[in-house]
């Protein structure tokens, strides 16, 4: 017997920062909305990627899912009207919207949801959460109903489906979505400048279009945070999205033109160390890295203060969060020792590599002068956002160390896969995710879930840094803003103009 569920929430989020040029002004009229934006995606596809700046663009604007996540972590119907669950919750039936169109006039139903979550699950798929798509079976009822069977339960799933990895994709259009996306949505891709900026113009065949007021909605990419600056206060932007103006905020706080939002994220900002390299291999020396770290004074440089210090993969307010910064507390005399007891000779010298984001940068900066104090030479090796996906993130692991903000939700499970970017390969670990995943007690999984934040704590998988919480500046007019960000979104068919 199956339950009818139409609700479901959680939270989570964070952010990840490009380059600039100029496009058109800001505020050219009540239907256009200029937004800034840190970094420039990679592509518009966000089956094929992880950075976040490609959802930032392309998620609930061209492309759409099954369910929709709200600011207040929520989970809404968007291209399913409703949906039911078994008991077990390992079976989900829903039932789709009729009428929908993709922009290019093919249909949306059931075989689309089939074709997009088999490609996801496919051998070849680049898809940052294929494991939540190998679990699922995806069978077709008729054209509008659809059911997912998972090989194990994922309490998380409908919030898994309205992520920017579970999109409903064109099958006769999905091999060119990266550089001309063909989506749902209510807007479709105008222009892209590359370097400069994309526009994104509202579709007028969507089901809703009436109720859409912005028309055109021009993305500008500004990756220095005196350049946002410059570009709000000018009046070049009327939105940047966590914007790395800490230091400016009293100009903002102080403007009445502006409104400030400080979105609260689910996104943690680490030092990732490759475990697969010596001397990193050995967890005494990544515990003395942890101990050689103060997670406070990193906060200050990095944040001006506005985060929580994090001692796992794991944030306050998402379920099962327990507190583990003393397992890996500020101790420079305990690093030195470490490092002894593992035979390391300082100086030992490591290559640390960071990404264009601020936080990354100044963070870094810090961090060596940090490490230098237990006998640990990192050196910065200052690196374009590209590079760092291909080779840092990507096959080629190209690091000792890095500063990085994950600002996906549901992200605990990488931590079983030793083909990650970190290389942390524990059969322990993976046992422990299953049995949470396979966990129907929303007790007894706290429970293992605050048994794996210890773990991954213990073995110092990585420095883990802070919980960060990131101004969003607006012109005051500009209505239908996120008050928080349970997932990193620009949902232009809610904004509009006072």
């Amino acid at each position: 017997m199956l339950k009818r569920r139409t609700l479901m929430g959680t939270a989570m989020a964070a952010a990840i920062p490009g380059a600039f040029l100029p496009l058109a002004s800001a505020q050219t009229g009540k239907n256009m909305l200029t937004i800034g934006m840190p970094l420039e995606p990679p592509g518009l596809d966000p089956t094929t990627g992880a950075a976040s700046a490609i959802a930032e663009i392309a998620q609930y604007n061209i492309f759409e899912t099954l369910t929709k996540v709200n600011a207040d972590g929520s989970v809404t119907p968007m291209l399913a009207e409703n949906w039911s669950s078994s008991p077990d919750m390992k079976t989900f039936v829903f039932r789709l919207r009729k009428g929908v169109r993709f922009e290019n006039g093919q249909p949306f139903n059931a075989a689309t949801v089939k074709f997009s979550f088999d490609r996801a699950a496919a051998a070849n798929s680049t898809n940052k959460d294929k494991r939540t798509f190998t679990n699922i079976a995806t069978q077709v009822v008729d054209d509008y109903t659809v059911v997912l069977i998972t090989k194990e339960i994922e309490p998380d799933l409908l919030f898994l489906l309205g992520q920017a990895s579970a999109i409903l994709v064109e099958p006769k259009t999905v091999e060119t979505n990266a550089t001309k996306p063909v989506g749902t949505g209510p807007y479709r891709l105008e222009s892209w400048a590359k370097g400069s900026g994309i526009v994104l113009a509202k579709w007028d065949g969507w089901r809703h279009a009436e109720a859409v007021q912005i028309r055109k909605a021009s993305f500008r990419f500004i990756s220095e945070p005196a350049a946002q600056t410059t570009a709000l206060l000018s009046d070049d932007v009327d939105l940047f999205p966590h914007a790395s103006v800490s230091r400016s905020l009293p100009q903002f706080q102080n403007d009445k033109r502006f409104q400030i939002v400080f979105n609260a994220s689910r996104g943690k900002t680490i030092l990732a160390i490759n475990n697969k390299r010596k001397p990193l291999d050995d967890v005494r020396v990544r515990r003395a890295i942890a101990a050689a770290i103060d997670r406070k004074a990193v906060i200050e440089a990095t944040v001006d203060g506005r985060g929580i210090p994090i001692g796992s993969h794991y944030v306050p307010g998402a379920p099962g969060y327990i507190d583990t910064t003393g397992i890996n507390a500020y101790d420079v005399e305990k690093a030195k020792k470490l490092l002894a007891e593992a035979g390391v000779k300082t100086p030992l010298e490591l290559d640390f590599v960071l990404p264009p984001p601020p936080y990354a940068r100044q963070g870094g900066e810090l961090i060596a002068a940090q490490l230098a104090k237990v006998g640990i030479v990192a050196k910065i090796q200052n690196v374009e956002w590209a590079q760092w996906l291909s080779g840092t993130f990507g096959g080629a692991h190209d690091f000792d160390l890095t500063m990085v903000a994950h600002v996906e939700p549901f992200d605990l499970v990488n931590y079983t896969k030793p083909e990650y970017y970190w290389g942390y390969d524990s059969k322990s670990f993976r046992d422990l995710f299953a049995a949470i995943q396979n966990e129907e007690n929303k007790k007894r999984r706290a429970d293992l879930l605050a048994e794996a934040q210890k773990q991954l704590a213990t073995d110092a998988v990585n420095g883990f840094l802070f919980q960060a919480v990131f101004p969003t500046i607006a012109r005051k007019e500009v209505k239908g803003l996120w008050a928080s960000m349970p997932i990193v979104v620009n949902d232009l068919a809610a904004i509009s103009w006072s």
